[in-house]
């Protein structure tokens, strides 16, 4: 998750206000004690106790300083840990934003997808082998759209989706937020076993209402008899208005 640096401020304002509060409240209270002293000790002493009552009265009025002073410089050293912390995590949050945008872009995308497609058909075709594709939708909260978070939740939901693929499988960016995984050699029951896979693991790193997923599962031979019908029914999850998908069309 990302940083509301408003909230953060809001709180820091808030403690502030509660750490001059506590010490107002101590000096308040050890001035109203002080002026109730003052008569016994100044005005009407005790001859017999007189210097012991006002060393004791100095030092009341002393100690009373010395914790609203450290109640003071408490905030103050608080506040400056706090701030150490909130960089070092904001630090630790923009690596893990790079990262995963990194992951992002080292993914291969709907062209080679469409390559490897082609090719692993006509692998299956010629040797009377199966062939699934699985179609990952990830659909991010509204609050996440076109953030900095919504960036690292697609390349935390791509990490995991690779994360549950056999060496064979590949991954591929379909478009934003659309995965598609290239599974040779499986047949439906076996695709929808690692759709099943797929789904509860998005729902493990999704929670908080960062994003919920849909899959979809297609398979040839019981499904479809060429690459172009998969890929086709393919194309047609993905936004028609994205750019990347009109040079995909044309350049097949």
């Amino acid at each position: 998750m990302g940083f509301d640096q408003s909230e953060l401020d809001r709180l820091e304002r808030r403690d502030f206000h509660l750490s001059v509060l506590a010490a107002a409240v101590v000096l308040v209270m050890a001035a109203g004690v002080a002026l109730l002293m003052y008569p016994l000790v100044f005005v009407h002493p005790d001859e017999a106790n007189k210097w012991t009552l006002r060393f004791a009265f100095g030092g009341f009025c002393l100690l009373s300083v010395l914790v609203s002073a450290y109640l003071l410089d408490r905030k103050r050293t608080v506040h400056g840990l706090k701030q150490q912390l909130v960089a070092e995590l904001k630090r630790n949050f923009e690596l893990r934003h790079q990262a995963n945008l990194d992951l992002l872009h080292t993914i291969p995308d709907l062209n080679h997808f469409q390559d490897r497609l082609s090719m692993e058909h006509r692998r299956a075709a010629s040797m009377q082998r199966t062939l699934s594709l699985v179609v990952i939708k990830v659909n991010l909260s509204r609050n996440l759209v076109d953030t900095n978070d919504g960036t690292t939740a697609l390349g935390e939901a791509a990490r995991e989706l690779s994360r549950n693929l056999r060496p064979t499988d590949s991954i591929f960016v379909l478009g934003p937020g659309v995965f598609g995984l290239v599974l040779p050699d499986t047949n439906t029951a076996g695709a929808n076993r690692v759709k099943f896979r797929l789904e509860e693991a998005l729902k493990a790193i999704g929670g908080g209402n960062r994003f919920s997923s849909e899959a979809f599962v297609y398979n040839y031979p019981e499904q479809f008899q060429s690459a172009h019908e998969m890929e086709q029914e393919v194309l047609s999850l993905l936004p028609e208005t994205q750019p990347w998908l009109e040079g995909a069309e044309t350049s097949r």
